[in-house]
């Protein structure tokens, strides 16, 4: 059983940074790839960055690739978002996931735990 805690959204404006944390509980932390999905009103949820569970591969939405950075720390059970040159329309609830999605990284039905979702909001 993983349990995650998202933190670090809030109201920024377009071209600020934000950094997103995800802390998880359990032991087997490090054998979960972790995943960061957005969910805005009215839209489906959708892949926004991916790492394994080493934190070696990295995988993003192209829409987000050259402004985000996902990164973990094993030892600290964290997985952490760094948003840059954000834009409107990264609007959205950010969620933290962990699973076993193989190659589908971007597929939110591989992944077994879920947080709450932290609010980003980036006002143009």
């Amino acid at each position: 059983q993983v349990q995650l805690v998202e933190s670090g959204g809030g109201l920024v404006q377009a071209g600020d940074s934000l950094r997103l944390s995800c802390a998880a509980s359990g032991r087997t932390f490090s054998s979960y790839a972790m995943g960061w999905f957005r969910q805005a009103p009215g839209k489906e949820r959708e892949f926004v960055a991916a790492c394994s569970g080493s934190g070696a591969y990295t995988y993003y939405a192209d829409s987000v690739k050259g402004r985000f950075t996902i990164s973990r720390d094993n030892a600290k059970n964290t997985v952490l978002l760094q948003m840059n040159s954000l834009k409107p329309e990264d609007t959205g609830v950010y969620y933290c996931a962990a699973g076993n999605p193989s190659a589908r990284y971007y597929s939110p039905g591989m992944y077994f735990y879920w947080g709450q979702g932290t609010q980003v909001t980036v006002s143009s």
